[in-house]
């Protein structure tokens, strides 16, 4: 169907803006003859041509067929209209601009033309001009308020909530009252941070839909938002009368109440949430984390802790259920525990590097060597090139007296650390005590002097290495520069004072070593201290005293082999 032409002054602007484009000149309703019968045989016949390729998605030979007959039928409506939506799904909108302005000037009636035509202009970042033709839509054809919804969208995505406000006023006028016009206008007034409409919005909800109770539960939230508490109370006991048992209005409940201060009935909430199979995993989890975050708190430890158990009672095939269980017990103390919980985690999902890692600590601070080597051998299977597994499973067999074992799981360790300068420190420090006990003196040497390169002052090789080479006779002078220095820096550490009293012994210093000893018993009775303590005594020339300490040493069953045959012959045996 042929349009009557533009106007001048309509064609002389859309010139001037194809230019600004460098595009183009923009299709005009030309002023041709009307196309002859056999010029729109033509034309339909390249039309339905280019409509086969269309639908095969041939976008491009389709182009030139619609080309071909917008030559010989330029002012055809829904030809320019498709050779638009052509150039739309080629993804080149500037192009399609024009052929979809010319469309609608040509044939004002036709919806699917200003669609196009808005949707360019969106595509284009043109949000007025998208508008603009929405507007045209509504005003030039019949029928057409069922636009009126995207015209609201569309000026909601672009935050002009006044005209999207005004947009709904003329859907109601239309339609009448729709729920979804309420929802939409409270959150316009939420994004406006307008509480109190967005409120009056949400009453006129409850009073349309009195059994929604996703209606109840966000004017809560609006209430406790204007600090209306008691209001977002009343209205939550609303929605449990209607939903007994609902997790998310006994959780507001909880929230509402521990702000009043009353956290008694704030942890029945709770306590009735998580009962709840219909509260889900994720947020059961996140909660515990908010309970997490407070600890250590005494007031809020035994609820927390009855809550994970909750959590794994009601969700006992979720790892994560256990996991958050043990992060919670580790914080308040519960090693055991926590390790144990941390372990079912691992069975259903044994994925998560971080949770091993916390299993093989958590051994290692029970004091279970051969757990710890259990589960580090168990990681490394999943993660054989994280150092800190080695480094478990090498401390463990070290604890465990395995040294051979010890020793190559910590080098292996070692080299994949190279770069992490403190993780190397680390296995140095346990591959000097597990090289001693093999006696390769060389080797345990050369890792402790890298530690002390590293670290000149610490406690760990100062303590070892000092006694060890004071157990060998071996540069006691190197051996007594490094426990003096322990000494200074913890004075009141009877390890360190043991160490070294036992260098100045070795030494042949025994009066000196006496004092550091004496210093040493009067903070602990370790029985190998005590021991050291006779041993110099004995070395004074007081027996009897030396006699009397030994027995005390035998009573703690730690002291050294010798223990019986000193005490028996009164003699000194090293």
């Amino acid at each position: 169907m042929l349009a009557t032409g533009e106007s001048t002054a309509q064609s002389s602007k859309r010139k001037k803006k194809a230019k600004a484009n460098q595009e183009a000149p923009a299709p005009t309703v030309q002023q041709v003859p009307a196309p002859s019968e056999r010029d729109r045989q033509v034309s339909e016949a390249l039309f339905l041509d280019g409509m086969r390729y269309f639908m095969l998605e041939d976008y491009q030979q389709a182009l030139q067929l619609f080309q071909k007959a917008y030559t010989v039928t330029p002012n055809n409506a829904a030809l320019n209209y498709k050779i638009g939506e052509t150039y739309l799904h080629l993804k080149e909108p500037k192009s399609a601009m024009p052929f979809a302005q010319a469309a609608v000037n040509l044939e004002k009636k036709n919806a699917y033309y200003y669609l196009l035509l808005a949707q360019l202009h969106t595509e284009l970042q043109q949000y007025d001009a998208a508008a603009q033709a929405f507007n045209a839509l509504l005003a030039n054809v019949p029928n057409s308020n069922e636009y009126l919804f995207n015209l609201a969208d569309l000026y909601l995505s672009q935050s002009r909530y006044e005209d999207a406000l005004k947009t709904y006023d003329r859907i109601e006028k239309e339609f009448g009252d729709m729920e979804q016009l309420l929802v939409n206008r409270q959150q316009i007034y939420l994004r406006q941070k307008n509480v109190d409409k967005a409120i009056a919005e949400g009453e006129k909800l409850l009073k349309a839909y009195p059994s929604e109770i996703r209606y109840y539960l966000s004017q809560a939230e609006l209430y406790n938002a204007s600090r209306r508490a008691d209001d977002a109370i009343n209205t939550l006991n609303k929605a449990l009368r209607l939903e007994p048992g609902n997790p998310f209005a006994h959780l507001m409940l909880s929230d509402l109440h521990r702000q009043k201060g009353e956290l008694e009935e704030s942890e029945r909430q709770v306590k009735m949430a998580f009962a709840s199979s219909e509260l889900d995993i994720d947020t059961k989890v996140r909660i515990l984390v908010d309970f997490i975050r407070q600890l250590p708190n005494p007031q809020i430890e035994p609820v927390a802790l009855e809550l994970v158990d909750m959590t794994i009672e009601k969700h006992p095939e979720e790892a994560k259920a256990y996991a958050v269980a043990a992060d919670l017990q580790t914080i308040v103390g519960k090693k055991q525990a926590a390790r144990d919980n941390y372990l079912k985690a691992v069975k259903l999902d044994d994925s998560h590097f971080k949770i091993w890692q916390q299993i093989v600590l958590l051994d290692a601070e029970l004091e279970q060597p051969a757990a710890m080597v259990k589960h580090a051998e168990q990681a490394l299977e999943l993660f054989p090139n994280q150092a800190v597994f080695w480094f478990y499973s090498g401390t463990g067999h070290l604890i465990e007296k395995n040294f051979e074992k010890a020793v190559k799981a910590l080098e292996y360790g070692k080299r994949l650390s190279v770069g992490e300068p403190e993780l190397v420190m680390q296995f140095n420090m346990q591959l000097g005590d597990s090289y001693n006990s093999l006696k390769d003196y060389k080797k345990s040497d050369a890792a402790y002097e890298a530690v002390l390169a590293q670290d000149a002052n610490n406690e760990h090789v100062l303590n070892n290495y000092s006694y060890f080479l004071s157990l060998r006779g071996e540069s006691l002078d190197k051996a007594r520069q490094m426990s003096e220095r322990l000494v200074k820096q913890h004075p009141t550490n009877p390890t360190y004072l043991d160490t070294h009293a036992w260098v100045l012994y070795k030494m042949g210093n025994y009066t000196e070593a006496r004092k550091h000893l004496e210093q040493a018993v009067a903070i602990s009775d370790d029985a190998t201290i005590v021991e050291h303590y006779g041993d110099v005594l004995f070395k004074l020339g007081k027996q009897e005293e030396a006699v009397s300490q030994w027995q005390k040493a035998k009573l703690k069953g730690e002291a050294s082999a010798f223990i019986d045959r000193k005490i028996k012959e009164k003699k000194l045996y090293e």
